[in-house]
């Protein structure tokens, strides 16, 4: 094989890859990226057993062939290489080499045999839909800052995609929950995805995806199967197993009858809550909130170390409440709102708080209180 290709395409290309990989594992190969090269085309597979990611870009192919390289090792040399630089890999079968030159540097990697790198079995997916990549973004976006970290429950380890009815019929929705908050975030319901079985992404797929999903014009083709999940774009194509768990039902989480209604420019609550918890014990970091009519007062008593409070103009017109939350999931909740206001809905000091961004109800946000 001797290929040469741009260091820019080549290193977007090899980053994607040396992602993928698991930087601790126990079999050599899967810390390699197999790199396949025909016609024009070069294309580069990584691999982690639970994920697969590959990655075609244009180079201008010599000698058609195949290894495998570290995939990491691989990544940190392009990235090291000047600007604009032309990288000529060249794969020595014999002495089982890839030799990497690009103007008066050259490198040499050891491979391994390409028929010993994993590939992920293909299935049949049941659902095959595409969308926006604006769309998918704001789905998972909005969502995985919810997704809980605890590894005994598994099932929550990831966001839930699947269809769901709501006030103007079927939509596309993600939600992510860990127990202490919660994410819903709705889109209209793509052309083919009706009859797509609820899959719940992992983490990790989630955070591989936003790769894909950059250029807000480009069409991802989404497929859906029980066992895997695959979103393609012309240049990547990224396949992933899904949680083998079922999601809780999150619909009873969702309060309904809260009824007080409090409306704060987003931005500035952020920020005070951020300035108020400068002095709260790292450990339960929780903020208190004094409502009273068209005035919020957040405070912060942490014995040990200090006290804090600031005042925020709002628009709040029902009886006064006191009520407290873990600073973190405030400001997270917070930060996903893009609009101007954010709007609480609350009922008592004891239950669980609802959020939304403005009048729009395809993104909801719900958060367990503390107390204080």
């Amino acid at each position: 094989m001797k290929i040469s290709i741009e260091r820019a395409d080549l290193l977007k290309a090899v980053a994607q890859a040396q992602s993928v990989v698991e930087r601790r594992n126990t079999i050599p190969i899967l810390a390699n990226v197999l790199i396949e090269a025909e016609g024009e085309t070069v294309s580069f597979r990584a691999t982690d057993l639970d994920i697969e990611v590959v990655d075609k870009i244009a180079g201008q192919v010599e000698r058609a062939g195949a290894t495998t390289v570290s995939a990491v090792m691989l990544h940190e040399i392009v990235r090291k290489l000047p600007d604009g630089a032309l990288v000529q890999l060249t794969d020595d079968s014999t002495s089982g080499r890839l030799t990497i030159e690009a103007g008066r540097s050259n490198f040499s990697l050891a491979t391994l045999p390409k028929e010993d790198f994993p590939v992920m079995a293909s299935s049949e997916y049941a659902a095959n839909f595409s969308a926006k990549a604006d769309v998918l973004r704001r789905l998972f976006d909005k969502t995985k800052f919810a997704i809980s970290t605890e590894e005994t429950r598994y099932y929550l380890n990831g966001v839930y995609m699947h269809v769901a009815d709501a006030e103007g019929g079927k939509v596309l929705r993600c939600v992510a929950t860990d127990g202490h908050r919660l994410a819903r975030v709705d889109a209209d319901l793509p052309e083919g995805a009706a009859d797509m079985v609820g899959v719940i992404v992992p983490r990790k797929t989630v955070n591989e995806m936003r790769k894909l999903l950059e250029d807000d014009d480009v069409q991802i083709a989404v497929s859906v199967s029980e066992t895997k999940v695959r979103f393609a774009t012309p240049g990547i194509t990224l396949t992933s197993k899904v949680i083998d768990g079922t999601f809780p039902d999150y619909t009873r989480v969702i309060p309904t009858g809260n009824t007080k209604k409090l409306e704060v420019d987003a931005a500035e609550f952020a920020k005070a809550v951020d300035r108020v918890a400068t002095v709260s014990s790292e450990r339960s970091r929780a903020v208190k909130l004094s409502l009273d009519e068209d005035r919020l007062v957040l405070s912060v008593n942490a014995p040990d170390s200090g006290a804090a409070e600031e005042e925020l103009a709002v628009a709040y017109g029902d009886e006064p409440l006191e009520i407290g939350f873990n600073a973190k999931y405030l400001l997270e909740i917070a930060s996903q709102v893009d609009r101007e206001n954010a709007v609480f809905m609350f009922n008592s000091s004891g239950d669980p708080t609802l959020m939304r961004e403005g009048n729009d109800t395809s993104a909801v946000y719900v958060v367990m209180p503390m107390r204080v």
